[in-house]
């Protein structure tokens, strides 16, 4: 029955959050699906443009998720000092990583070429590079916010509001590529603007509803602008710092699977954006989950109810399994028929069909360790797993994927193989260490 219990109180928090975050992946699906109308070269820019987005972003997610841990242990201890201390020094980090992301994006933006792409994707890249990385700030500041609420067990507002931010960024994009309503059409850069200002208006949302909501009142900073403690900054950092090497560690496997992508020609990259912009919006179920995990076993954690910990985990990965079986199963089925909303050309068609074969299958490994990297966050466990991270996606993803790729002449398939072998050992390891970690609780 406690599986049963644990299993349904998991839920009631993810539902919403998964729900969120395959909101905020809409995002990315819209501007697939739109300027996939526009042509080949565009496309394969916003993908290489993704593929440098993504770092940063993922870093960030990382970074911030410290937020919820120390938010949930408050919560749990009955300590709304401790939570408003979390949630400005989170948004401190927040607006400081963002600064720096657009002050380094600025200097790229006329280094593309560095990064060995065709010349046409590269010309077709700049404006709508520095557009979207300057969406980073408002993107993260958001973030912030919204880990602070999801900790707080107040997830719902978040949601609509995050929703409210997709919905503008798919009007914005229809009158921005397209010329609509009198603008003029904007093509790619009108995708940019679009989400820079959906970004900058769901921050906007989030802090308005913060401020006004009197039942969160006690649990929200009463002044904003108060000078940083740095005793605070570090505890955030001792968890947020080694998540988001983790993080990163896989998104920078799959950025630079991306960049590989660029010598086997557009065609190739065209398919990987589709492809990884699928696989993408499935990991967004257990993403969810895996943050409302953390904040159940970090709120257990600080409310020093251990033997909850345990049946947590073990319905944790249940649900997981079978939120990746069900995109399995689809991916696994339909790939050839999902990959024609897309694109009309046959040969981005043939090649992403036979990628999301392999995105099917990776599904397990990929939902099974991303909840347990976030529980593992949740009993502010980090370090570890930060290099196992390490290893699965560096010593062994990338290097397999390259031999695939260019040693056996498997191209852009071979890529993705040697990516589904280091989510296979992430799997492995941090289910492992979960479980390790957890049977002293279990036992007392």
């Amino acid at each position: 029955m406690s599986l049963l219990t644990e299993s349904r109180e998991t839920l009631k928090l993810a539902i919403p959050l998964m729900i969120g975050q395959l909101s905020q992946m809409l995002m990315g699906v819209v501007d697939t699906l739109m300027v996939g109308q526009i042509g080949v070269t565009e496309l394969a820019a916003l993908t290489f443009t993704n593929a440098l987005f993504h770092v940063p972003l993922v870093f960030g997610i990382g970074l911030l998720s410290g937020i919820s841990v120390f938010t949930a242990n408050a919560r749990g201890a009955g300590n709304p000092e401790a939570a408003r201390a979390s949630c400005r020094h989170g948004l401190y980090l927040s607006v400081s990583l963002g600064l720096v992301v657009v002050v380094i994006s600025i200097f790229l933006a006329n280094h593309l070429s560095w990064f060995g792409q065709p010349q046409e994707v590269v010309d077709r890249s700049r404006t709508f590079f520095l557009l979207i990385m300057i969406s980073a700030l408002p993107a993260l500041a958001s973030l912030a916010l919204k880990n602070h609420a999801d900790a707080l067990q107040r997830p719902w507002p978040p949601f609509w509001i995050f929703l409210g931010g997709v919905a503008l960024n798919v009007l914005l994009n229809w009158i921005m590529i397209y010329g609509k309503w009198g603008m003029p059409a904007l093509g790619l850069e009108g995708a940019a603007w679009a989400t820079l200002i959906a970004r900058i208006a769901v921050f906007v949302a989030m802090m308005i509803w913060l401020i006004g909501t009197p039942d969160l009142r006690e649990w929200v900073p009463y002044r904003w602008l108060r000078m940083p403690i740095m005793k605070e900054i570090k505890r955030l950092l001792s968890i947020g710092a080694p998540a988001s090497i983790l993080m990163t560690c896989e998104v920078l496997a799959f950025s630079l699977a991306g960049l590989m992508m660029g010598r086997f020609g557009a065609v190739s990259m065209a398919a990987h954006q589709i492809a990884i912009t699928l696989a993408a919006t499935a990991f967004m179920l257990p993403l969810g989950l895996s943050m409302a995990l953390m904040v159940r076993v970090g709120q257990v954690d600080g409310a020093q109810e251990t033997r909850r910990i345990r049946p947590i985990v073990v319905s944790g990965w249940i649900l997981c399994g079978l939120a990746s079986l069900l995109s399995a199963s689809l991916f696994l089925g339909f790939g050839a028929t999902i990959s024609s909303w897309f694109v009309d050309d046959m040969a981005v068609i043939a090649i992403t069909s036979k990628l999301l074969v392999i995105v099917g299958i990776f599904q397990i490994f990929d939902s099974l360790q991303v909840c347990s990297s976030g529980m593992l966050r949740g009993l502010k466990d980090a370090r570890v797993p930060a290099l196992m991270g390490f290893v699965a996606y560096w010593i062994v993803g990338l290097p397999v994927a390259a031999v695939f790729a260019f040693q056996m002449k498997l191209d852009a398939i071979g890529v993705w193989w040697g990516l589904a072998a280091g989510l296979a050992v992430a799997c492995l390891t941090l289910g492992a260490r979960l479980w390790k970690k957890t049977q002293h609780a279990h036992s007392t």
